[in-house]
């Protein structure tokens, strides 16, 4: 649980730093829910949701839907060998036409 601690907020740092040229307030939550808050002149714009393999869930994707339901867009981002289960989840909830996801893989090359 520890490792899937510590690559949730890598990948919340490293969106911090994309965001940062298109967002002005960015907003880290890396304990709570949403993980982000990307806005601009105080007007919240989007918020972003960072799942692991094993964070996505029944009760993570009812938490999906809350969001996508609170005016400002929902981004998920989620492990790449996962974005099929996850769009599944969002079909199957209604939500799929107002949730933006994205994907993230790590990737080890050796010599």
């Amino acid at each position: 649980m520890e490792r899937d601690k510590l690559l949730h907020d890598l990948i919340i740092a490293r969106l911090a730093e994309k965001f940062s040229g298109s967002y002005k307030e960015i907003e880290m939550n890396p304990a709570g829910s949403p993980d982000m808050v990307l806005g601009n002149h105080g007007l919240t714009l989007a918020v972003v949701e960072v799942e692991t393999e094993r964070s996505i869930t029944d009760e993570k994707a009812k938490g999906w839907k809350e969001m996508s339901q609170s005016g400002s867009k929902l981004i998920l981002m989620v492990p790449k060998n996962a974005k099929v289960r996850v769009m599944e989840h969002l079909w199957s909830l209604g939500i799929a036409d107002r949730v933006s996801v994205g994907s993230y893989e790590i990737v080890i090359n050796m010599p």
